[in-house]
Parts: C-alpha cells; sequence; structure tokens
C-alpha cells in the first residue's frame, strides 16, 4: 500500500509564532524554563502557578521584554477541576486557541507506605496526574478544530522505575505515562502529539536548598551528597539543567518532531538504562 506523505517543510529556523503554550507549575523552576523556550521559538505564553504577585508579575514581564510575545498569567489551583475548567475557558476566550500543553504541575512527599498520610496521596495523585487529565480533555476540541497540536508530560525517571518512600509520586509518574500514551494513539491521525520527558535530579533552586539540608543533616561535603545522595542512580554524575529541557519540549513542539507520539523520553544521565 502506498501511502504519499505530504512534505513537512521542516527547516531549521522554524519557529512557533502564532501559536498559544500553556505551561502548568510554570512561575519557577522547571516551568518557567520552558515557558522561556517555547517563547524564544515565538509562542505566546500562559504562565500558571503560586508565587508572590510581584515575583509572578516581574517574570511574566521579563519573558515579555525579551521575546516580545503576549504573556498572560493564571493562578489556578491545578489540585481543583473547577479552577483547572475556568483556566482553560478563560485562556480559550482571550485567546482563541491553545496549541501547546505543557503538564508540568507537581509537588512531591516521601514516607514509608505504612507511613503516607493519605491527605498527601490525594493531593499528590491529584496535582501529578489528575491535573493532566482535565487540562487535557479541555484543551483537545481547540486542537482537534485546528488539526494539530503538542500535548507534553513533564514525567519523571519515576515514570519508568521506582524508589522506595515516593509511592505517590511514582504511582502518579507511571500514571502520566500511561495517559500519554492513551492520548497519543487517540489523537494520533489529528496533527497532534502526546509525549513524556522523564527527567533525573534537575538543577533548580529547590534542589540547591535540598543540597545545602542535606549536607547540614548528615554532617557531609556538598559535592557528596550531590555524587552519593541525589545523583547515585544517575550514572553521568551531573544534574541536567532547565535549559536542556526547554530545549527538548521546543523540539517536541515543533513540526520536525511531528512523528514523534507516545513516546517516553528519559532526561536523567542514564538512570533508566540500568
Amino acid at each position: 500500500m502506498n501511502v504519499a506523505i505530504k512534505p513537512q517543510n521542516v527547516t531549521a529556523g522554524q519557529t512557533l509564532a502564532g501559536k498559544l503554550s500553556l505551561v502548568t507549575g510554570s512561575t519557577s523552576g522547571i516551568g518557567l524554563g520552558i515557558a522561556r523556550a517555547l517563547a524564544a521559538a515565538g509562542s505566546n505564553i500562559v504562565l500558571n502557578g503560586f508565587g508572590k504577585p510581584d515575583d509572578v508579575a516581574r517574570g511574566q514581564a521579563k519573558i515579555a521584554a525579551d521575546f516580545k510575545v503576549r504573556v498572560s498569567y493564571s493562578s489556578a489551583d491545578m489540585s481543583k477541576p473547577q479552577a483547572i475548567r475556568e483556566m482553560i475557558e478563560s485562556t480559550l476566550q482571550s485567546s482563541g486557541r491553545i496549541d501547546i500543553l505543557v503538564n508540568n504541575a507537581g509537588i512531591q512527599h516521601v514516607a514509608a507506605l505504612q507511613d503516607f498520610p493519605p491527605e498527601k496521596w490525594d493531593a499528590i495523585l491529584a496535582i501529578n496526574l489528575s491535573s493532566a487529565f482535565h487540562t487535557t480533555r479541555l484543551a483537545l476540541p481547540s486542537m482537534l478544530k485546528n488539526k494539530w497540536g503538542r500535548i507534553i508530560n513533564i514525567a519523571s525517571a519515576h515514570a519508568l522505575v521506582g524508589s522506595p518512600f515516593k509511592s505517590a509520586y511514582v504511582a502518579a509518574k507511571h500514571g502520566i505515562l500511561g495517559l500519554t500514551k492513551v492520548t497519543a494513539l487517540e489523537t494520533a491521525e489529528y496533527g497532534i502529539t502526546c509525549n513524556a520527558i522523564c527527567p533525573g535530579y534537575v538543577y533548580t533552586p529547590l534542589v540547591e536548598a535540598q543540597i545545602d539540608g542535606q549536607a547540614k543533616a548528615h554532617g557531609i561535603p556538598r559535592e557528596q551528597v550531590i555524587r552519593d545522595v541525589l545523583l547515585a542512580q544517575q550514572p553521568n554524575k551531573r544534574f541536567a539543567a532547565v535549559d536542556e529541557l526547554g530545549a527538548l519540549v521546543a523540539f517536541l513542539a515543533s513540526a520536525a518532531a511531528a512523528s514523534i507520539t507516545g513516546a517516553a523520553l528519559p532526561v536523567d544521565g542514564g538512570w533508566t538504562a540500568h
């Protein structure tokens, strides 16, 4: 059976100009880096997350000034389905479209299974997994109408492997990978892709604080904390950079990645190669 393949006209300089990207959990850290990468490629941005109003406003203004794109902000709580609905509906009303959805919002709690607080389990599942279901189902009609869309789920190496004391996080991230595959299969013929990025440890201010805390708690040098505690499972013994994740998201959102869908893409220094 011969199937004609329409040329994609992909060029190295192609941008996301005119697209609208919604990035959850993007007022700091990984999410903010992803938002900046998409803005650098020309996409208008909707930021989402918590933070001091002045800090959020400064981040919003800086993206707009640096990349000459429109940047709006939603404070929607990703644990609340109604808040998610209102965010998506407001975005569609103001922009008329959602082209790129990055599900990045997440929280963590560490405890032995028998001691794991049920309320923490519920919160982690709500924010790390259920929020992606709600954003995806509400954004898909716009993408289907436009016959184009990119859904990028920020999962974790823990979508592929387990670790002790992280039952809710590991369960949620495994669930995100399953949701990614189903979304990819259901949208494969409609110009929409859905992929999961699976980072190991990424260097952010929160990780820096964790390094200092572990060093003080155990009385060991920070270099030992990094190598023997945080990066014990990562063969390359270095953190991934936020910019690396941003660049991968921008690539997955581009025309060059039109045939990549349903994939789990590790950015973990070889962790899941064990």
